[in-house]
């Protein structure tokens, strides 16, 4: 416990010491947008209360989209906190994205190197789990850039290695709370055995092409968003839904983007909390640490 903590608190540091340093990036963080590099709440161990007989489906958990981008200027960057800052603020859903040359898995958004590897985010995983074996992560894993489709073989090369088999969740069926404990869930969004849950297995709603910040167009991105909460809201649960409210093009970068959609989610959130439902999994570009917990706290 004291190792990773002491992690957690060298990046906050160095976070704080960057933002100091470079006052003209990173420098906004509200209840619903954030791109300093220190969340201002952390959740490390949100799902410990929740019963172990819930099905994963009916849990309401908060993810960010392209996790890992955090490097290549504005029209790539999504995020801003490190990965183990993110886990421990509370996102339990990761959206990986893999470049494959030579049997190397390099992380990218489009382009731009993220300057880490697979290994990496398995590091993270790995350590926040034994700290928290109370927790679950959700991680889509896709192909990037690269377009060999046969990832695979490379995947279980790098679980063996940074991580370790049993660490997965090796089954296409929903886990309950009690079974995903500590595990790592790969949902695969590519071809090859199962690893773990299919990607398409889930009802998604990933309207990501946003043309301009016009106001029609950001409505009509609000408007995919809102319809299909608002169907995760009143489903029996027997499927996982994934809502991305994030969405980008050369006229609308996803840190522009994010500011006029967050604080609409954060709005909409809000307006349910005293009552008894489950959204699925929220995924979100530059989430503020507040619309994070606003989240968690449907369960």
């Amino acid at each position: 416990m004291e190792g990773i903590t002491g992690h957690i608190v060298q990046l906050m540091v160095m976070g704080i010491l960057l933002g100091v340093a470079c006052p003209g990036h990173g420098a906004i963080q509200t209840p619903d947008y954030d791109d300093t590099s220190t969340p201002e709440i952390l959740n490390p161990s949100w799902m410990a209360t929740i019963p172990d007989i819930y099905s994963l489906s009916d849990v309401t958990m908060p993810g960010t989209h392209n996790t890992m981008a955090l490097y290549g200027g504005t029209l790539a960057e999504c995020n801003s906190w490190y990965l183990a800052l993110q886990l421990h603020a509370g996102i339990r859903f990761l959206d990986i994205r893999v470049r494959h040359v030579r049997g190397k898995l390099t992380i990218h958004h489009g382009i731009s190197y993220q300057y880490a590897h697979f290994g990496d985010v398995l590091m993270d995983v790995v350590a926040f789990l034994k700290d928290y074996p109370t927790e679950t992560v959700l991680m889509r894993l896709k192909e990037e850039l690269s377009d060999t489709n046969d990832i695979y073989g490379a995947v279980v090369r790098y679980i063996n290695e940074y991580a370790h088999w049993d660490l997965l969740w090796h089954s296409r069926e929903m886990p309950t709370m009690g079974e995903a404990r500590g595990k790592l869930i790969v949902l695969q969004d590519f071809t090859g055995p199962e690893l773990g849950m299919r990607y398409n297995s889930l009802d998604i709603a990933d309207d990501w092409q946003v043309s301009s910040l016009q106001s029609e167009d950001v409505e009509k991105k609000w408007r995919s968003v809102y319809n299909h909460l608002e169907a995760a809201a009143v489903s029996n649960k027997g499927r996982m839904f994934l809502t991305y409210s994030s969405g980008a093009s050369i006229l609308a970068h996803p840190n522009a983007l994010a500011k006029l959609i967050n604080p609409r989610l954060h709005e909409y959130l809000t307006g349910y909390i005293f009552q008894n439902k489950g959204f699925g999994i929220v995924t979100m570009d530059f989430p503020g640490a507040k619309l994070v917990q606003t989240i968690i706290g449907f369960n």
